[in-house]
């Protein structure tokens, strides 16, 4: 039994040292290597049925990289790793967590278990919008810093940003302006129906898909109960009709944009703390 022990300790012990691991059979063609950590918490996904493989990298940024992958059926997801946290990206997670009755317990975590948590933050958002009908990818799982959702686009394409499409001219001032009047009704259906804002939407968070605006990166979304949600959706009021007017867009008062959700809006919201299986 103690030989037993021993051999179990030193098994993790290297595990430890080896610190950067690659399945070549789930990492098909990714060059990047992740920690160890990372590569358990995508091989926990594999074997619970949430994804086979990782295709390649689709998007990159300082706090997270978006990867093409496939389901055990064949079908495409997308794979956001959040990566190292840097003291500038803690500051600004404070700012979203802050004040969040759903997400009370960021005070004294560890970096790691601050990026698990914002990870989880994004999934809670992602579903809480998609269960009330606003066009944004659907979560499929996660594990701690590994989110899976549904892929927006085709083939390991994804589907081109807001600003990509409008600077190709792929949109016609008729398209933008439909664009437009979708994204606004979105911004008040997010808050109305899903309890919820942005806090930092523009046209580089914004996907145009089969003609239509899909919204992405959501882990900054707070509850409508946050002491500044209601600074956060003006910011993402003006935002939006700032990128459509320089378009050339026929654009609403954002004031009057403001005023019309919050009128409308029920004060009441649930503080409920929601935990993603």
């Amino acid at each position: 039994m103690k030989r037993d022990y021993e051999e179990l300790v030193d098994r993790f012990a290297r595990r430890e040292r080896e610190k950067r691991v690659k399945d070549s059979d789930l990492f098909e063609i990714v060059e990047e290597v992740f920690d160890t950590s990372t590569v358990l918490s995508v091989l926990d996904l594999k074997s619970r049925g949430c994804l086979k493989s990782l295709k390649g990298v689709v998007s990159t940024g300082k706090e997270a990289r978006v990867y093409w992958a496939k389901d055990p059926e064949g079908r495409d997801l997308a794979v956001k790793i959040y990566l190292t946290l840097t003291s500038e990206f803690r500051r600004s997670m404070i700012k979203y967590l802050a004040g969040d009755p759903r997400f009370e317990e960021y005070k004294g975590l560890s970096p790691k278990k601050l990026i698990y948590l914002w990870a989880r933050k994004e999934f809670s958002n992602l579903k809480r919008m998609y269960e009330a009908g606003i066009r944004v990818p659907e979560p499929k799982c996660l594990e701690k810093n590994v989110l899976v959702m549904e892929f927006i686009g085709f083939g390991g394409k994804r589907a081109p940003l807001l600003k990509e499409a409008y600077e190709s001219g792929e949109l016609s001032l008729e398209d933008l302006s439909r664009i437009y009047k979708e994204v606004i009704d979105m911004i008040e259906q997010i808050y109305r129906k899903a309890r919820l804002v942005h806090g930092d939407l523009s046209e580089y968070n914004i996907m145009i898909f089969e003609e239509k605006p899909v919204i992405i990166d959501v882990s900054q979304a707070v509850s409508i109960s946050h002491p500044n949600a209601h600074n956060f959706l003006e910011q993402d009021i003006w935002n939006i009709t700032r990128f459509f007017a320089k378009a050339g867009v026929d654009v609403e008062d954002p004031r009057k944009i403001m005023d019309k959700i919050l009128s409308e809006t029920p004060l009441e919201e649930s503080a409920k703390k929601e935990i993603p299986t």
